[in-house]
């Protein structure tokens, strides 16, 4: 990890997949285990989740967040996992003060959804650091969500974890459930190649504007949840970070399980 000389907290942007993913023994979830055993332990993560994407702006401010299965049809197992990691109330605070003017509101409700545990759970597996969630405000552009992540430069400064959990790419219409390893389509390619390029050469504001800027993003983002966590890695970018994807691979065909890590 090249981050001693600035002191600055490595921040991650994680494919997270499907619910199945964080279940078995798989490549994606060896990767994530091995990540979590070379990053620097933060004193607090906080994550940025395509699965909290409302139209308000909220942040979890609970001390004992609960484990939230927010998905349906799924084996029983997946509802019996839990991960019982504590909130903090300060940290939250801090979140909200630094995204001023706008107005962020302390949650009580919300918890750690599976965009969140699928993947701490095997970074983390003793849970035994505190976690925070950011909202996704789905009234917010683009420019808006890159604006807000820039705020929170200060928490890599601070030893927290700031990590956007989504799918760079994530088209549930052609994603493949019988078979894991299908060939993702050219577009898929191509837009996932052109995000690394952007990250590779330091154009991380190009993000901004991903659907006029490749053929196929479209298809490659149908809906925005899922890669409006990336533009808050984008955001928190220093001039001076390495630039590594420590997970790749497709899953389904039509789900891309690339990481993007700053250190």
């Amino acid at each position: 990890m090249n981050n001693s000389a600035r002191s600055l907290m490595p921040a991650l942007f994680i494919g997270h997949g499907n619910p199945m993913v964080t279940l078995g023994d798989n490549r994606y979830t060896r990767k994530w285990s091995e990540l979590g055993q070379m990053l620097t332990q933060p004193k607090a993560i906080l994550v940025i989740s395509a699965h909290w994407y409302i139209p308000e702006m909220r942040v979890t401010a609970m001390k004992a967040p609960r484990t939230i299965h927010d998905f349906y049809g799924f084996p029983k197992e997946l509802f019996q996992l839990e991960y019982p990691a504590s909130g903090s109330p300060d940290l939250a605070e801090q979140v909200a003060d630094l995204l001023l003017p706008d107005k962020f509101d302390s949650d009580f409700e919300w918890g750690l959804d599976h965009g969140t545990w699928a993947v701490l759970r095997h970074l983390y597996p003793k849970a035994q650091i505190p976690v925070v969630q950011l909202s996704l405000d789905m009234r917010k552009s683009s420019e808006e969500h890159y604006r807000l992540g820039q705020k929170l430069l200060s928490l890599r400064e601070q030893g927290v974890l700031v990590v956007g959990s989504g799918n760079l790419v994530h088209n549930l219409g052609g994603f493949d459930w019988k078979n894991p390893q299908k060939e993702p389509p050219g577009w898929a390619v191509e837009f996932e190649a052109w995000n690394r390029d952007k990250f590779q050469r330091g154009q991380v504001e190009d993000l901004v504007d991903y659907l006029g800027s490749v053929d196929g993003a479209h298809l490659a983002v149908p809906s925005p949840d899922h890669y409006l966590p990336l533009l808050y890695l984008a955001a928190l970018k220093n001039s001076g970070d390495d630039v590594s994807f420590p997970v790749e691979g497709f899953d389904g065909g039509t789900m891309s399980m690339i990481s993007v890590l700053l250190t």
